[in-house]
């Protein structure tokens, strides 16, 4: 069955690929009706370091997905992440013609906004609108057909290496699917876990990944500030491996099911088995040795987004706390841990809003996956609206012609 109305997801990861099959339902919601996964060699730090291992990889996560959709795949919404990303906030100012803001305006003052220095081996990903300020008017979410004689417009501009976008586009491509589209993990992450409330009144969205660490700001339901850092989960396997002379692939099941980022959680009788290398007899060791090891490394982690956060300028905007999201956060007394260092509200952030097999994706490290999936569907329903989100406006056409300058590059 080839459905032209389905959505898919790709979340090509450091440590897992994971390829998400939704539709769109008649109440709005996102059906999940396919799923598949597969482990991740290919990638470093969020960006692709073998392409071929990354195809093979793409491949089996989603011929999993075409299995329990009953579906075949051949466009998908792609993520992307790695230390390469920036954002910058820029603003730009135009005359109004004819007294009254028109599409046309919107996207003048957007270009004028995006008419920053970048270096030609980066490209814009996003160009996110923040507001919208009418002569002295501030805080306008769509100025359409508001009269007035200046139209001023601030916006968060993401910015990526072309290498690593055309990487991705490439990989996809080799694994015989086309790309609808490239987002940034972090902003596709909020769309599956944030609430109305929680961006509209200032939240930081924190998904601590294998390879790298995704940070995005809201607040006033608009995107304020994002940043990645090149650390993540693999960090904790290694240290684990490392610290209990155990080959990496049991570290990473040792850290799912015993690792605890807060040591005084752990009760001192608890134990676990630990396998040896070299083929040598498992040993038993006290659960608190492991806490002991993880403690440092979510602690450092942690600590480096709460300097983000502070030298973003926007903690104190942070009125709803953080959400923590992605499979790290799974780590037992994660939350604990973040309330000690922010110093705010701390929860961790599952996929929301979901229906049809709903229950396969309910984990924080199906976020960006989940993320998207909608992020997708909103582009869709974008071709049936008259109007654009201020996420939005002026910012399709751009995209569309960004995706084919990558295409034609690759070809």
């Amino acid at each position: 069955m080839n459905r032209s109305d389905l959505i898919v997801g790709l979340d090509i990861g450091t440590t897992k690929i994971c390829a998400v099959v939704g539709e769109l339902s008649d109440s709005g919601l996102v059906d999940i009706v396919g799923i598949g996964t597969s482990d991740s060699t290919g990638l470093r730090k969020g960006v692709v370091v073998n392409i071929e291992q990354t195809v093979q990889s793409i491949r089996k996560a989603v011929a999993d997905a075409e299995l329990m959709a009953g579906c075949e795949i051949n466009a998908v919404y792609v993520g992307i992440a790695g230390s390469h990303i920036m954002g910058i906030n820029s603003h730009g100012v135009i005359a109004v013609k004819g007294g009254e803001v028109a599409q046309r305006d919107v996207e003048r003052a957007i270009d004028a906004a995006r008419a920053v220095a970048i270096p030609a081996d980066r490209e814009v990903i996003h160009i996110l609108p923040q507001e919208y300020i009418v002569d002295t008017q501030r805080g306008i979410a769509d100025p359409l057909g508001m009269a007035g004689v200046r139209l001023e417009v601030k916006v968060h501009i993401v910015t990526g290496a072309v290498s690593s976008a055309q990487n991705i586009v490439r990989s996809c491509r080799r694994s015989d699917l086309e790309v609808a589209d490239i987002a940034l993990e972090s902003l596709a992450s909020a769309k599956a876990v944030l609430t109305e409330e929680e961006r509209e009144i200032g939240v930081a969205l924190v998904d601590l990944g294998g390879g790298t660490t995704d940070i995005a700001i809201f607040a006033n339901d608009a995107i304020k500030h994002t940043a990645v850092l090149a650390l993540g989960g693999q960090n904790l396997s290694n240290d684990i491996a490392f610290g209990l002379r155990t080959p990496i692939g049991s570290a990473e099941r040792i850290k799912i099911k015993y690792g605890c980022a807060l040591a005084d959680m752990v009760r001192p009788d608890e134990f676990i088995e630990v396998p040896s290398v070299g083929g040598r007899e498992p040993r038993r060791l006290s659960r608190q040795v492991l806490a002991e090891i993880c403690e440092p490394r979510m602690e450092e982690i942690l600590y480096l987004v709460d300097q983000t956060l502070t030298q973003s300028g926007y903690k104190d905007l942070i009125g709803a706390g953080v959400v923590l999201t992605g499979g790290t956060a799974l780590i037992e007394g994660c939350q604990e841990l973040g309330e000690q260092i922010f110093n705010l509200p701390t929860r961790i952030g599952y996929p929301r809003d979901l229906g049809g097999l709903k229950d396969v994706v309910n984990s924080p490290k199906f976020s960006t996956a989940v993320g998207l999936l909608r992020y997708g569907a909103e582009r869709e329903a974008f071709g049936q609206k008259k109007f654009t989100t201020r996420s939005e406006t002026g910012v399709f056409d751009a995209v569309l012609a960004r995706m084919k300058k990558w295409f034609a590059d690759i070809s």
